[in-house]
C-alpha cells in the first residue's frame, strides 16, 4: 500500500524502512506534521501514518477522504488526536499501536522520579563545575513511601510492580478495573480522589479522554498531601499545567517530573534553541528547581521503535488485505475509556 508518514526525523525513517523489508509498502516520508496546511501532501495516498502531534480533526479528515485515504495509522498507543466520530462517519479506519513497549515507559517513569528526587540534574551539573557541595540535594528514601498509580494498564502495573517489589512502597492504584496480579502482590485500590490525597509520589498512566482532560487541577492538587511528587509519561492534558504552577509556588507540590505538556505539539521533538517559546506556562514551569521536564522521550528506545514499526506496518497490511483489524479504534473506544 502507498502510505504518506507524517511527522518523521531520521530515527522514524530508519526503523519503518527496516521493518518494511518484511512487508513492501511504498512508505513516502514527510517531515512535517500532518495538519490541514499539510494535508494537500497526502492527497492520492490510501494511507497516512502519524504520530502523537498531528491533528487530525473533522476537517482535516474531510480532506482526506475526498482525496482517497480511508486508513489511517498511529504510531503510538493514544488517540485523543483523532476525531474518531468524523473518521468513523467518513469511513476512515483508525489503527493504533496499542503496546510497543511498556518496559520503556515504566522503567522512563521510574528514572524521572529518581532524577528528580534525588536532584540527579543538578548534582551532574555541579560537577561539571567543579562544585563538589552537597548543599540543596536532600532526597528521600522511597522505601516506606506511599505511591498513588492513576491507571494500572500494561504501564502502570509495571510501575506498580516496580515501586511494591523493587523499592518497598506502599502502592495505592485507581483504575476501573482492578488486576487481581497486582491485588496479590499487596497493591491497595481505591477511589481516585483516596488514592490522589494519599500519595507521597503521584505517577499517572491513564489515557487522555473527556473524563480525564485535566485530572490534576487547582482542586485536587488543594486536596493532596503537601510537598507530594508528581510524575507523568502519559499524556499532557491529564495535569492543568496554570494550576501546577500555583501549586509550585505555593510549596503544596514539592517536585513534578513531566515527559508530557498539554501544549507539547509546538514544542517537543523539534530544536527550538535559537527560537523564543511564545509558551508562558512552559516557561514558568522551567524556572523552578523541583521541575524537571523531558521532550516525550519515554518511549524512546530501540526496542520500542522497532515494535511500533512492526505493528504499524502490519495493521496497514491487514486493512490492504480486508482482513479483520485488530487494533482499529473507534469512537466507542472513547466512551469506553
Amino acid at each position: 500500500m502507498r502510505v504518506a508518514v507524517f511527522s518523521t526525523k531520521p530515527y522514524d525513517r530508519q526503523y519503518l524502512a527496516e521493518a518494511n523489508s518484511a512487508f513492501g509498502h511504498d512508505l513516502v516520508f514527510f517531515e512535517p506534521k500532518l495538519d490541514i496546511s499539510t494535508a494537500p501532501l497526502a492527497d492520492g495516498f490510501p494511507a497516512v501514518c502519524v504520530f502523537v502531534n498531528d491533528r487530525l480533526d473533522r476537517d482535516l479528515l474531510a480532506h482526506l477522504a475526498a482525496s482517497g485515504t480511508s486508513l489511517v495509522a498511529l504510531r503510538c498507543a493514544g488517540f485523543n488526536n483523532v476525531d474518531l466520530v468524523a473518521a468513523g462517519e467518513l469511513g476512515i479506519d483508525v489503527v493504533r499501536v496499542p503496546a510497543y513497549s511498556p518496559h520503556a515507559v515504566a522503567e522512563f517513569t521510574v528514572a524521572l522520579l529518581l532524577a528528580l528526587d534525588r536532584r540527579i540534574p543538578r548534582a551532574w551539573a555541579r560537577v561539571r563545575d567543579n562544585n563538589f557541595a552537597l548543599d540543596g540535594l536532600i532526597g528521600h528514601d522511597l522505601f516506606g513511601k506511599t505511591v498513588g498509580v492513576v491507571g494500572t494498564g500494561r504501564i502502570g502495573g509495571l510501575v506498580a510492580r516496580c515501586f511494591k517489589l523493587g523499592f518497598g512502597c506502599r502502592v495505592l492504584a485507581f483504575d476501573q478495573w482492578q488486576d487481581p496480579a497486582l491485588v496479590d502482590i499487596g497493591v491497595e485500590f481505591g477511589a481516585l480522589d483516596d488514592v490522589m490525597a494519599a500519595a507521597d509520589i503521584l505517577t499517572l498512566h491513564c489515557p487522555l479522554t473527556p473524563a480525564t482532560h485535566h485530572l490534576v487541577n487547582a482542586a485536587t492538587i488543594e486536596r493532596a498531601k503537601p510537598g507530594f511528587l508528581l510524575v507523568n509519561t502519559s499524556r499532557g492534558a491529564l495535569i492543568d499545567a496554570e494550576a501546577l504552577v500555583e501549586g509550585l509556588k505555593s510549596g503544596k507540590v514539592g517536585g513534578v517530573a513531566l515527559d508530557v505538556y498539554e501544549q507539547e505539539a509546538d514544542l517537543f521533538f523539534e530544536d527550538l534553541s535559537n527560537e523564543i517559546i511564545q509558551d508562558d506556562v512552559f516557561q514558568r514551569l522551567l524556572t523552578f528547581p523541583n521541575v524537571l521536564v523531558t521532550g516525550h522521550q519515554a518511549f524512546f528506545t530501540g526496542d520500542a521503535l522497532r515494535a511500533i514499526s512492526d505493528t504499524t506496518l502490519r495493521n496497514i497490511a491487514a486493512a490492504e488485505a480486508g482482513d479483520a483489524l485488530e487494533n482499529v479504534v473507534a469512537a466507542e473506544s472513547v466512551r469506553a475509556a
